[in-house]
């Protein structure tokens, strides 16, 4: 299976650009696992400890068809997030990425990462707390990106946009 990640800035539409992607891929997508870790811990004050155990539990959560939403099978797996969200978050926050993070972050496993521009409104959130520097934060995964050489695409504009521009680089008609 293939395995697509969109990473980027908070608020840049990376959910529901998995959702459509994967509906059109008639594919299964793995939500993004931090929601779900922050929901089971009942708050959302964190330690690096926590961004390492959320970048672990997003890479096992590749491996675990339960966790998959959607479609139940597939060519493709589209991952909404993966451990280049937490190694930047920890980055920005915390000065530094544990080997931890960088250890569940195999960047070639990817076939693609698909990096969406921070150009839509941003949507408060308790998860959420950037709003005002998500341009940098693009900047800093682009360079991420580049500098480990994986495969990677820059999306913009509206979802139906974004969508296309997907369908594009994919070879694939959207509906």
């Amino acid at each position: 299976m293939r395995k697509l990640a969109i990473v980027g800035a908070e608020s840049s539409g990376k959910t529901t650009l998995a959702r459509e992607l994967a509906n059109v891929l008639h594919a299964p997508w793995l939500p993004e696992y931090a929601r779900h870790y922050f929901a089971a811990k009942g708050d959302t004050h964190y330690g690096l400890d926590d961004v390492i155990a959320i970048a672990q539990g997003q890479r096992a959560g590749e491996a675990e068809p339960a966790l998959w939403q959607g479609a139940d099978q597939g060519d493709w797996l589209v991952c909404d997030t993966n451990a280049l969200v937490c190694k930047i978050w920890a980055e920005v926050r915390f000065g530094l990425c544990p080997v931890e993070i960088e250890a569940a972050w195999p960047a070639h496993d990817y076939a693609l990462h698909i990096l969406p521009t921070p150009d839509i409104v941003w949507q408060p959130d308790p998860l959420r707390e950037n709003p005002h520097d998500r341009p940098a934060l693009f900047a800093r995964y682009q360079a991420a990106l580049q500098a480990s050489g994986a495969a990677f695409c820059i999306v913009s504009g509206s979802p139906t946009q974004r969508l296309a521009q997907m369908c594009a680089a994919l070879g694939i008609k959207q509906p």
